[in-house]
């Protein structure tokens, strides 16, 4: 593993900090997510069209750039360290490798290159608030999390006749999901439906367009403002098949599951990106701050209880930053998979180090902000916001690492440590 980076991943890193830096100031931002898609229409239009960014890890066949998860990465630290409201994370880590992986060429043609151009945006549907179950991050994805055939998931059935895209005839889905990333506003879903029955029970990804007849979508109250989510509901709606029926990705044993959990893991990759973006960036603002704040005469900066308690956060961003480059690396290995020599569980751990560094910063940076640092009007409270619902969304922390481990072999089946070699 090299780990330096490269001239293009450094021009990528600062062009998107410049632009970032001018459009994204408080005033930005609490517009921002105000708005009816809960982000800048505007700034995603320039993001796309200047930067590419929604096709950053897309081939160049499909109107992406070319890059691949490290170039995700940077990018994804660069929009965490202005806590960025935008539909990246759904479009660009959930529903274009989803697509690229499982979609039929059909399929890829129509939608990638729409995704990569910003003209349209995607959404993950998974039931039930299961999306780090279903992505393979907290545990094995191989269970019922999309209903299992009772009431509160989502049900697919197939009506038969000829289909597009692959498809094995129409298929009508009906069900709900909360807590969709980008969901109320997408203007293409991707939906983990329960199919078969208890018969042939198994589950498959059907694409749905955002404005389909029977779809009814709101946009949830969440704690964190920057990370809009949303309720999908599916009454009758027909969709068409992610993938061909008789194909292995589609239908095969554990075929969307695999395929769940390698996109889960280039997710977790940049999310862990993300959040080291965001805790490095509160880190730097509570230090601006502590060089100003006076106490008895004197900067509180210049206490050393201050300061041991900034240094050993800046260690543990280092660390955590660490650990997300080391996990990008991981996930972007030749066809898609993980890189040769990769450690198993790589971008789980690194999801849980980085979110538990958020959170730690966000913490400190309340409390050494004292009283200004828990208003409204500072903005302080914005990343403890984004850690807190993170960890709801993706972990919580202490299941990423139990499976993390699991993954990595690092425990017998009887939960005894195993016997590791030096």
């Amino acid at each position: 593993m090299d780990a330096a980076f490269t001239e293009e991943q450094d021009e990528i890193r600062r062009t998107l900090r410049e632009l970032l830096h001018k459009r994204c100031g408080p005033d930005d931002l609490r517009a921002a997510v105000r708005a009816p898609e809960g982000y800048d229409p505007g700034l995603w239009r320039q993001l796309a069209q200047q930067l590419g960014l929604p096709g950053l890890a897309l081939p160049a066949a499909y109107g992406g750039v070319g890059c691949g998860p490290t170039e995700l990465a940077l990018a994804c630290e660069e929009t965490g360290r202005v806590l960025l409201p935008s539909p990246l994370l759904p479009t660009a880590a959930l529903v274009a490798p989803l697509l690229l992986a499982l979609g039929t060429e059909a399929q890829r043609a129509e939608l990638l290159p729409a995704l990569a151009s910003g003209e349209l945006t995607g959404a993950l549907a998974v039931p039930g608030g299961q999306l780090s179950t279903a992505l393979a991050l907290t545990a094995r994805n191989a269970g019922d999390w999309a209903g299992g055939g009772r009431a509160g998931g989502i049900q697919a059935r197939e009506c038969g006749g000829g289909g597009e895209h692959g498809a094995a005839g129409e298929w009508r889905l009906y069900g709900e999901a909360a807590q969709v990333l980008g969901g109320h506003s997408a203007g293409l879903l991707l939906v983990a439906a329960h199919a078969g029955g208890y018969a042939r029970s198994r589950t498959l990804l059907f694409v749905v367009r955002g404005d389909a007849p029977g779809v009814v979508r709101v946009r949830q109250t969440a704690m964190d403002e920057t990370r809009a989510l949303g309720v999908v509901q599916l009454r009758n709606v027909s969709a068409s098949l992610l993938g061909a029926e008789d194909a292995e990705g589609a239908e095969g044993v554990g075929g969307v599951e695999r395929a769940l959990a390698q996109v889960g893991a280039g997710a977790a990759a940049a999310l862990a990106a993300e959040a080291v973006g965001a805790a490095g960036a509160a880190l730097e603002r509570t230090v601006e701050y502590v060089k100003v704040r006076e106490q008895f005469g004197r900067p509180i900066g210049s206490f050393q209880a201050v300061q041991h308690r900034l240094a050993d956060l800046y260690v543990q961003v280092q660390a955590a930053r660490s650990a997300a480059c080391y996990a990008a690396w991981a996930v972007g290995g030749a066809a898609g998979g993980p890189a040769e020599g990769a450690e198993p569980g790589a971008p789980g751990l690194a999801l849980a180090h980085a979110l538990e560094t958020l959170r730690a910063v966000a913490g400190e940076a309340i409390q050494l902000h004292g009283g200004i640092g828990f208003t409204w009007e500072h903005d302080a409270h914005l990343f403890f916001k984004r850690a807190a619902c993170d960890e709801l969304l993706f972990g919580p922390v202490h299941r990423l690492r139990a499976h993390a481990a699991e993954t990595a072999g690092v425990f017998g089946g009887d939960g005894i440590r195993a016997e590791v070699s030096v």
